[in-house]
């Protein structure tokens, strides 16, 4: 296939630049794959379309705050960092923009000071290595020197909404610190709802996958055959393994919450043969046709045209269908992208 296949129009001010006043108020577009039939609703809604049974299954990683900014010793230059993983206790995989690229060897003071960084390796597409040097944990550090990393199409810099952002731009039921980006479709989830599901007999389960470049890179391919994943790090706990296998037996439903739940939860049992408690590295790219195996529905997000991620959905409901519900959303004016509104698709 080509990947301008998944290309559609959308108008700019349709990119959500603020989550909306409280998480739940969302709006919900339902696909009903089956039938090719589409609903507005509201996210207050989605207990109305889950059953006593179903198992709702969440990634449960924290975002730190991975961007970081600081300058040249001698020529104070500015230069923006975005962590992507600590490949090695202190040395991270990064992102690199500067004006002019530091050479290797380079220092680079992080923050008033606070930390600094060696550049170890410059590599392709802004990629790089660093080591960091300070002389507290450096986690502690970078929650006083980092911003929350949001993604480019969210074009603002209010010193009040990076302090909101902190908190938005994070699941309430964050665990493990380690993502670069959220797990957006989790976003509008609060324990409020979550008591709701469990009082009509819907379980919750969790898995981590820490989202890294792997999700947001984009195809650069002209054949989506060619495009490939950036591997992330990723773990199903055995509880979760066998609630799901408990689901799939009572005849429940498997609901991903968000792509890196589906990739995750699809990895281990591509690896496996079924799901089972395990940890590794997924780079599985999943885009039509694809067979799922453990995912029986999935709570998105709206994403970008040509990504890795409406290629997912694709996958799940079919592109002609899926294309469709995103013009109607266009149409009905839904918010886009990281912060905006979700997709149900059963």
């Amino acid at each position: 296939m080509k990947t301008a296949d998944f290309d559609f129009e959308l108008p700019l001010e349709l990119i959500a630049q603020h989550p909306a006043q409280r998480r739940e108020q969302s709006r919900m577009l339902v696909v009903r794959r089956r039938e090719g039939v589409l609903e507005h609703r509201r996210f207050l809604d989605l207990p109305q379309y889950l059953n006593q049974g179903d198992l709702l299954v969440v990634n449960n990683t924290r975002v730190i705050p991975a961007r970081i900014f600081g300058r040249k010793p001698v020529t104070g230059g500015k230069v923006e960092i975005l962590l992507l993983e600590e490949v090695r206790p202190g040395t991270w995989d990064i992102l690199l923009h500067a004006a002019r690229r530091p050479k290797v060897g380079s220092l680079i003071t992080l923050g008033d000071g606070q930390a600094v960084a060696v550049l170890l390796s410059d590599g392709e597409k802004g990629r790089a290595t660093i080591r960091i040097e300070c002389s507290r944990p450096w986690l502690e550090v970078l929650e006083e020197i980092g911003e929350p990393p949001l993604p480019p199409y969210i074009k603002r810099s209010e010193v009040r909404d990076q302090r909101s952002d902190r908190e938005r731009y994070q699941t309430v039921y964050a665990k493990y610190a380690g993502a670069v980006a959220a797990p957006t479709a989790g976003l509008h989830f609060t324990d409020e709802i979550f008591q709701t599901l469990e009082k009509q007999g819907v379980g919750k389960a969790e898995v981590t996958l820490h989202v890294g470049l792997g999700t947001f890179r984009p195809v650069d391919a002209e054949n989506v055959e060619d495009h490939r994943m950036e591997p992330e790090r990723y773990a199903v706990p055995a509880e979760t393994a066998r609630r799901i296998e408990d689901t799939k037996k009572s005849g429940g439903r498997v609901v991903a919450v968000g792509s890196t739940s589906v990739r995750t939860l699809e990895t281990a049992a591509a690896e496996h043969g079924r799901v089972v408690a395990c940890s590794g590295r997924s780079s599985l790219f999943i885009h039509p046709p694809f067979q799922f195996n453990v995912v029986d529905a999935m709570l998105t997000n709206f994403h970008l045209p040509k990504s890795t991620l409406i290629m997912m959905i694709c996958a799940l409901a079919g592109r002609e269908l899926i294309l469709r519900a995103y013009q109607e959303a266009v149409k009905e004016k839904y918010r886009f992208y990281s912060y905006g509104d979700c997709m149900l698709i059963l």
